[in-house]
């Protein structure tokens, strides 16, 4: 039975709430550990993803129902991992809301891919509203750039953009998977298992390891596993059973407003104009095409 969208729309905003904290804790881990290299982007990568999965070891006491969908969350698992390989990463190089605003560019992709693979067409209504919302994102991004902020903002921004792509084919290939038969826990578990896997021996083919940073850096990362991860993707994993990826791809362009609020209270990030317009055009933007996506 289809849930309400009242619940829908509840489970969506949790997950806003949650990926919003996931750049914060990123920078907090970069700044107590002085570490900005390519090795420590990929510790942070591999320690959410590992913590997550271990955290859902427990799920694996039950065999899976369907096993139609294991091929497809095991794919999403390794996009996933490149998506956080990337996405994480960029955090080094350009700002908070440069990077969240670029990487939240799903709705192009999803509805490229979807178009692609799946046959999907979406209506007139929601093209508009999409590409209204994605004008918002770019003013959010341009009105950070302003400010100034990271060591190498064009080399993490094109990151952040790579990110996106990986981003929208893990959020098809989950949807896709529980189509297939598998409930939302039998795909995470799958899905961010595979994540983990794939992340872990990264850093030390990159000349870093996972022991000798401080305490605290550890304790962000476990908030990463956490918040934006077991709470925020989950939730959105969720969502994609009951409406189109696109909307829900949609509502992922709020993590930039989220995280940008954050930044200016923690990190003193003060958002410009263009970053408070660009937020009512991503809003107005997000009505269209949910609209569209009704019709």
């Amino acid at each position: 039975m289809r849930p309400s969208g009242l619940k829908i729309a509840a489970v969506l905003l949790l997950g806003i709430l949650a990926i919003s904290f996931g750049s914060i804790l990123v920078r907090l881990a970069l700044a107590a550990s002085g570490d900005r290299s390519l090795a420590f982007s990929l510790v942070m990568s591999a320690g959410r993803m590992a913590l997550a999965a271990l955290l859902l070891l427990p799920a694996w006491r039950s065999p899976l129902r369907s096993p139609a969908g294991l091929p497809y969350a095991v794919a999403a698992g390794a996009f996933l991992a490149l998506h956080f390989a990337l996405w994480i990463t960029s955090l080094s190089y350009t700002s908070v809301a440069a990077s969240t605003a670029l990487v939240t560019t799903n709705p192009i992709w999803i509805t490229l891919f979807a178009r692609l693979f799946f046959r999907e067409t979406p209506s007139g209504l929601t093209l508009l509203g999409i590409g209204v919302a994605l004008l918002g994102g770019l003013l959010i991004g341009l009105g950070d750039a302003q400010g100034g902020g990271g060591a190498n903002p064009l080399l993490g921004d094109f990151l952040a953009l790579l990110g996106a792509v990986a981003a929208s084919l893990y959020l098809l290939l989950g949807r896709e998977a529980q189509r297939r038969g598998l409930s939302i826990l039998e795909y995470i578990r799958v899905a961010y298992s595979a994540a983990a896997l794939l992340l872990l021996p990264l850093p030390y083919l990159f000349g870093g390891g996972y022991g000798g940073y401080p305490p605290v850096v550890y304790g962000y990362i476990l908030l990463m596993a956490l918040l934006p991860q077991l709470v925020g993707h989950t939730s959105f994993n969720w969502a994609t059973r009951h409406i189109p990826p696109v909307l829900v791809s949609l509502a992922i362009l709020f993590e930039p407003v989220g995280a940008s609020l954050l930044a200016f209270l923690l990190f003193g990030e003060l958002p410009g104009i263009p970053v408070l317009l660009g937020a009512l055009v991503l809003l107005m933007g997000v009505g269209m095409a949910v609209v569209g996506g009704r019709r």
